[in-house]
């Protein structure tokens, strides 16, 4: 079965409205960010001064899933050819296994100093700005400065998360936490929605990047004072992992998905997962969207695609098996035929030997990114840098203290990493960017996102609204509140087991763009899930 790129682009007129527009578009979970994007595409940047721009504001108005202290990845599609950037940080170079163990941690903690990790998104920033920038970064980052400066009024689904992350962090009732609380609750409170809130240490910070090009982050004042801070509270992190740091381009990983080039970052990401479960799906058929074949599908392929990446994804300089080997049509195959009628405790295979913010943008002139950024859970490791603004991520809690596992930790390491943008393309012309955030659900909703664009003919904006589950362990899966109850019922007649989440918070929050071949006309969608915005030109 094989769909053709009209199949796509022309959807079935009665699906919620998409946004159209033909000189730029920028999608993302912040309508204030989104606008940000879009100021810049207006101002004579491309679509990735506009990813920038629209990144940068992320880490302003909605702190609670993004800062400059945490990771970034990157699809860009720029004259003609497909672009990764692996902006993600590795662990300090000080740090073992064994410290942690003598520190009494028998897994990773979440908050504090001993799961920071080096942060990779102003490197980001200045990489995509050197490669493929139009206009000048300080130009490009003067919105989000703005915004830091003079203030903004907080979203309704930020603030619900601003005071979710205040309630873990205050809690701890540590002095290590102190700028945390000054920074994201001045008052003794977090911000509700349509409250105004401003960071004047953000706008100082964003500025020092803008005029050095991020390098005062990782060889200059800014690298100082985080190194001062992390020797004064014995955390691992030193400017000498800072120093040594640099982003990676990356050539993506693909599969081909009913004539469609399904994109994604290689590892350390796990956009790999999302790869592996479509490759088993396409053997498959399906006749309609919403039946209980497709769904027990579905769910039976991503878990095996899950369990495969779990095991085996890490630094890509560590892994004990291959893209290639996890992608073989070969190996598809052996996995697909464990596909039964009933629900299946996965297994990872043998394969042959041989807290998140996504964004899209595009402009007139063709160019695409598909972009991601987060600093992991609400406020990462909660720890900030006094006088910066900057909250420092905590990916090292991705890595496993089981010395025999694949992705144990180690110093100077990077993790299994949970973001991932997504980039579809057919006969060698872009489709478009699409992403979903938060933590294990993305792979999963890539694979739902895109199956229902393809497979069942849906347009961005329907193909995001659509009702979404994920898989959780062994057998068990959560669906959303609006998830047909008969679906669920005779999912669980199946053997999964399944359970009803009281509302959409873990399902994703996801943008989509498309691009019309013929016309240049740009279809997008945000998610309902957030305060989601598409700002059209």
């Amino acid at each position: 079965m094989s769909m053709s790129y009209d199949s796509l682009w022309n959807p079935y007129p009665s699906q919620r409205m998409v946004t159209y527009a033909r000189k730029g578009m920028v999608a993302t979970t912040q309508p204030l960010a989104a606008q940000a994007g879009l100021d810049i595409l207006k101002q004579g940047g491309n679509a990735i001064d506009a990813a920038i721009a629209t990144a940068a504001c992320l880490t302003v108005v909605e702190p609670n899933s993004n800062s400059i202290g945490g990771d970034s990845f990157a699809l860009v599609w720029v004259d003609g050819k497909l672009h990764g950037l692996n902006a993600s940080g590795p662990s300090p170079a000080s740090i073992s296994r064994e410290k942690v163990l003598q520190l009494g941690h028998e897994k990773i903690p979440t908050y504090g100093m001993v799961p920071v990790t080096v942060p990779g998104t102003p490197a980001a920033w200045a990489a995509l700005s050197e490669r493929f920038g139009r206009l000048p970064l300080a130009e490009v980052l003067q919105p989000a400065i703005d915004y830091a400066e003079n203030g903004f009024p907080v979203s309704p689904t930020i603030s619900k998360y601003w005071k979710l992350g205040y309630d873990n962090i205050s809690a701890l009732g540590c002095s290590l936490f102190e700028p945390w609380l000054e920074t994201f609750a001045p008052q003794g409170r977090t911000p509700g929605a349509g409250e105004m809130w401003r960071s004047p240490d953000h706008a100082r910070t964003l500025r020092e990047i803008a005029a050095t090009k991020a390098e005062s982050f990782y060889r200059g004042e800014l690298a100082e004072r985080i190194d001062a801070f992390f020797r004064q509270h014995g955390g691992f992190l030193t400017k000498g992992d800072l120093a040594a740091y640099r982003t990676e381009w990356a050539d993506p990983i693909h599969v081909n998905y009913r004539g469609f080039e399904i994109w994604e970052m290689p590892p350390n990401g796990q956009g790999l997962v999302a790869l592996i479960a479509l490759n088993i799906l396409k053997g498959l058929d399906f006749g309609a969207k919403d039946t209980l074949s497709t769904y027990h599908k579905q769910i039976e392929a991503v878990k095996l695609a899950y369990v495969d990446g779990l095991k085996y994804i890490t630094d890509p300089r560590q892994m004990k098996v291959t893209v290639d080997q996890l992608l073989s049509e070969r190996y598809a195959e052996e996995r697909r035929a464990l596909i039964g009628d009933e629900a299946l405790l996965p297994m990872a295979g043998e394969p042959p030997k041989g807290g998140t913010v996504y964004l899209a943008t595009a402009d007139g002139d063709g160019n695409m990114v598909s972009f991601i950024q987060s600093h992991s859970g609400d406020f990462g490791a909660g720890v900030v840098i006094p006088g910066t603004g900057i909250c420092m991520q905590n990916r090292g809690a991705g890595f496993s203290m089981d010395p025999e596992h694949d992705n144990v930790l180690e110093p100077g390491k990077k993790t299994y990493h949970t973001i991932i943008p997504g980039f579809i393309t057919k006969d060698n012309q872009p489709v478009g960017p699409f992403g979903v955030m938060c933590g294990s659900i993305q792979p999963q909703a890539h694979v739902q996102v895109v199956m229902n664009a393809i497979d069942f003919h849906l347009n961005p904006q329907a193909a995001l609204d659509a009702p979404r589950w994920r898989w959780l362990r062994g057998k068990m899966i959560e669906v959303e509140p609006q998830f047909p109850d008969h679906m669920a019922q005779a999912l669980a007649r199946k053997g999964h087991l399944v359970q009803r989440a009281l509302d959409s918070g873990m399902f994703g929050r996801g943008q989509m763009i498309w691009r019309d071949p013929q016309t240049g006309v740009l279809a997008g969608g945000t998610e309902p899930r957030a305060d989601g915005h598409v700002a059209a030109w």
